[in-house]
Formats: structure tokens, C-alpha cells, sequence
């Protein structure tokens, strides 16, 4: 077997992996409630029920069959795409796959010919905001909210193509 690390296609097979991931996730790391998982479960039936291949694509990085992540592009105009539901499983940071996934979608994202890419994000996700200021991104807004039962500093990031 090999340690090899492969970012392929999105499947609805991997559905139950992507939303159980993302709650159990935020829930320990920042004790998001229950509204989380059913946020991320929304976000994945409309992708599967409405995306446009030629445009929009969801990736899973996987290691000898385990499922380490996730990353999406989607369309949100002609002229601009949104990053979403980018996350690595605890066994997978700090090996630099985070950053290959961001280049991998920022780089499908220039092939489709977009002009930025946008993103939402939460300011305690330090490690996230880092690997995306040295990408390039910059955050564009910031401001307090109370979300998924806890407060929070929401941001908007965007990155010229």
C-alpha cells in the first residue's frame, strides 16, 4: 500500500463522512452546537442536486483508503468563486496538505477562468487564516456574530486570480 496522499472527485458516498466530520470537529474544537452539521449537510445536497462540472468541483484527500479532507469551488457569479467546506481531519495537518488542497482548488478556479475567489471563515480558526494569507487571500471584513450557539468573529477572505 502506499502513503501517498490523492486528492480525488467528490461522491455522494461521501456525504455522511463530510457532515459527521465537520460537527464532530467544531463541536471539540469549538464548541459549535448542533445547527453545525445540519449547515454542512445543506451545503453538500445543494452542490450534489445543482453544481455545474465544468465549474464547480469538491475534493476528498484520502491516504490508503481513510478520507483525511475535503475542499470545494464553487460558482457563486461568472466572475467570482467561493471556497467552501475545507477542512482536514486532526491526522492530516501540519504535512503541508492543506496547502496543496488550496492550490488545487484556487488553481481549478483560474482554469475556470474566474477573476477572485471568496470565503467565509471564523477568525479562532488561526491555522486556516494563516495558510490563506500566505496565499495571497486577504481578509475583507470582520465582525462579531453569534453563531452555531457560540460567539464568534466571522470573516469574508478574498484572493484575486
Amino acid at each position: 500500500m502506499s502513503d501517498e496522499v490523492i486528492l480525488r472527485g467528490y461522491g455522494s458516498g461521501d456525504f455522511d463522512w463530510l457532515v459527521d466530520l465537520h460537527g464532530r470537529h467544531y463541536a471539540e474544537a469549538e464548541g459549535f452546537d448542533a445547527t453545525f452539521a445540519p449547515l454542512v449537510a445543506s451545503i453538500l445536497r445543494d452542490f450534489e442536486a445543482q453544481h455545474d462540472p465544468a465549474y464547480e468541483r469538491g475534493w476528498v484527500a484520502e491516504r490508503n483508503g481513510a478520507r483525511l479532507g475535503s475542499i470545494f469551488c464553487v460558482k457563486l457569479d461568472h466572475r467570482t468563486a467561493k471556497l467552501r467546506l475545507f477542512i482536514l481531519a486532526p491526522e492530516a495537518r501540519g504535512i503541508g496538505l492543506g496547502k496543496r488542497m488550496l492550490e488545487t482548488c484556487t488553481g481549478f478556479a483560474r482554469a475556470c477562468r474566474y477573476d477572485s475567489m471568496q470565503l467565509w471563515t471564523h477568525e479562532s480558526h488561526k491555522a486556516a487564516c494563516a495558510l490563506y494569507r500566505a496565499n495571497g487571500w486577504h481578509c475583507t471584513s470582520s465582525k462579531p456574530v453569534h453563531s452555531f450557539g457560540v460567539d464568534l468573529v466571522e470573516q469574508a477572505w478574498e484572493v484575486t486570480l
